[in-house]
């Protein structure tokens, strides 16, 4: 299954650089997964920018549903072709902010425990 997702992933990325629809800005497919039955694909992506510029890139990529199926049907001869749903990924906010609590001032003296 994983060369499945990763081979999705691959065409998709391709298809999205040339969707020419100046909304969705930069967006990276980050991963991909696939049921078991090829049904549905659940996409990850990453799209730089505010709150609201992601919403709207969500939003272009869902119009541009047929077009990436259509993509990933000529190009991958799967028994089926999944039903395409977007999600942001958010493994990267995370990270982000993780990083910036790492970054806290940790030379900070720390009070004892009474007990």
């Amino acid at each position: 299954m994983r060369k499945v997702n990763e081979a999705l992933r691959h065409v998709l990325a391709a298809g999205v650089e040339s969707l020419a629809d100046p909304v969705l800005g930069f967006v990276t497919i980050t991963a991909v997964r696939a049921s078991a039955d090829l049904g549905t694909a659940e996409v990850y992506v990453s799209i730089l920018g505010t709150e609201k510029r992601r919403r709207s890139g969500l939003r272009a990529l869902d119009r541009a549903h047929g077009v990436l199926q259509r993509r990933v049907a000529k190009e991958l001869h799967l028994k089926r072709t999944p039903q395409l749903s977007f999600h942001y990924d958010e493994t990267l906010d995370r990270a982000m902010r993780l990083n910036e609590i790492m970054a806290q001032d940790v030379s900070a003296p720390v009070e004892p425990d009474p007990e």
